[in-house]
């Protein structure tokens, strides 16, 4: 019993042996195998594809869009100044920072007693002098019919003389009776010249007297001015800014009391670069009269403003680029504008036939572009970039109809085999659109974009197509929380 136990027992420890041997040996077959076939696949490598999204070239007529930043001012702005110097009697009730007047409304008077008494003065002065010129008339008239007395006096003992002369030489008349003519014609003659050199004296006091009187004419014309100029009318309707006036207070001439905006002629100033301004000019060399958009910001709220091109500065100001441009705004509301907002502006430029809008991501800095060829093989192809819309750039020279790869990868080059990925349908109306995931961005208040805007506008080391777009960013009612940030970091450093 105890043999056939252990017969079988050294059977079984026989058969485990043998099976564990087996299942060695296909172990290192598998293993052979596979050392095989990975030297046959390493010999012959498969080709890698990338996965590109594409879009097609296709050929349309584009208006590109200059965006710019500025601030609204008021094209009429009249400083209010005391004409005449005084005490502040009276103050209109709308005369403060704020308050809207309208044309022909008093906004202040100054005590207008001494004008008063200036005015009387110079009436009386006239009155003086309007009869001190009617003395010396009377006297000069006075004067002149003397003289004719005279004249005819000097006659007579001039026919006396001549007289005598006649009876002296028949030898009537003795040489003491024509020596008496002679003597009495002389004093004629002296008499006459007495008589002359008076009226001369009042032709000259006359002149005196009516050059005093146009003098104190003028004086009085000035006293009624000043008098009138006591009392100041608002010019036309507009905003009182900038008050300085208290009544009861003297002011000065010439002293400012106040500045009147006249709401109505608000318009935009905004700077555009040397090239921005070439394409604004028409075929004479002028600034075209195009209608432009202006974009208000209310805190989440955009406001758009119609606008048309009005002139260009006259002169390039010290330490800034570009040239300054003004639009005027068409029939603004004066409750809703105000001079010294910070606005963005939109001017079309001319439509450029026979371009193609693609993504910014579909070419490289100097316009080269990748096209999907024979077996998806990619080429590339050389445009001319004409234009940097945000995110789109507008390109030309380009072979339309052909498909193009709109993220231009480092991976990708020409002769790399893709595999193209159409671009997803557009959802109908009856589609309801997924959500889209919430974006990181913030709403900024005015006064911080301007900020940002300023600073990367004074940068001189950043590129242009840069600068272009982070200024198309910030012109988002809503900023990316990581643009602010990075530009706000920066500010501080430099400060």
């Amino acid at each position: 019993m105890g043999t056939i136990v252990r017969t079988g027992f050294g059977l079984a420890i026989g058969g485990i042996s043998f099976a564990v041997l087996l299942a060695a040996g296909a172990v290192l077959l598998d293993a052979w195998e596979d050392r095989v076939g990975s030297s046959a696949k390493a010999k012959q490598p498969r080709e890698r594809t990338y996965s590109v999204n594409v879009g097609t070239l296709t050929a349309e007529t584009v208006s590109p869009i200059i965006t710019a930043y500025g601030h609204l001012a008021s094209g009429r702005t009249l400083e209010l100044r005391a004409a005449v110097a005084g005490q502040l009697v009276s103050l209109s009730e709308d005369f403060r920072d704020g308050g809207r007047v309208d044309t022909g409304d008093v906004l202040f008077a100054i005590d207008p007693a001494k004008l008063e008494s200036t005015v009387a003065l110079a009436e009386t002065d006239v009155a003086e002098a309007k009869a001190a010129m009617a003395e010396a008339a009377s006297a000069l008239e006075l004067a002149r019919l003397e003289t004719e007395a005279s004249q005819e006096q000097l006659d007579l003992r001039q026919q006396a003389s001549d007289r005598q002369e006649g009876l002296r030489e028949r030898g009537v008349a003795t040489e003491a009776d024509v020596e008496a003519a002679v003597l009495a014609r002389s004093a004629a003659q002296q008499l006459l010249l007495n008589r002359r050199q008076v009226v001369a004296g009042d032709e000259a006091r006359l002149a005196q007297a009516e050059i005093t009187l146009r003098r104190r004419e003028i004086a009085l014309v000035e006293a009624r001015r000043a008098l009138k100029d006591a009392t100041h009318f608002a010019p036309f309707t507009g905003v009182v800014s900038d008050v300085s006036a208290v009544q009861g207070r003297l002011v000065s001439i010439n002293e400012q009391l106040g500045v009147l905006i006249d709401t109505s002629a608000v318009e935009v100033a905004f700077r555009v670069t040397g090239n921005q301004y070439a394409r604004l000019l028409n075929d004479q060399g002028d600034l075209r009269k195009a209608d432009v958009e202006v974009l208000m910001q209310r805190g989440r709220q955009i406001t758009v403003l119609p606008a048309r091109l009005d002139r260009a500065g006259a002169e390039r100001d010290e330490g800034q680029i570009g040239r300054l441009i003004y639009a005027r705004l068409i029939d603004p509301d004066p409750n809703f504008v105000q001079p010294g907002d910070f606005v963005t502006v939109r001017i079309p430029e001319r439509p450029l036939d026979g371009v193609a809008r693609i993504p910014a991501t579909a070419t490289t800095n100097d316009g080269r572009v990748l096209l999907i060829g024979e077996n998806n093989r990619l080429e590339e192809v050389q445009a001319t970039l004409l234009r940097q819309q945000g995110d789109d750039v507008i390109v030309g020279d380009v072979p339309f109809g052909r498909q193009y790869v709109k993220v231009r990868a480092l991976q990708l080059g020409p002769g790399i085999q893709v595999t193209p990925v159409a671009p997803r349908p557009e959802p109908t109306e009856a589609a309801t659109p997924a959500a889209a995931p919430p974006s990181d961005t913030i709403a900024l208040e005015q006064e911080r974009r301007a900020a940002i805007i300023a600073f990367i506008t004074a940068s001189d080391a950043m590129k242009p197509e840069k600068r272009e777009q982070w200024l198309a960013e910030l012109a988002l009612p809503e900023v990316p929380r990581a643009t602010v940030e990075k530009f706000e970091a920066k500010m501080a450093e430099s400060q």
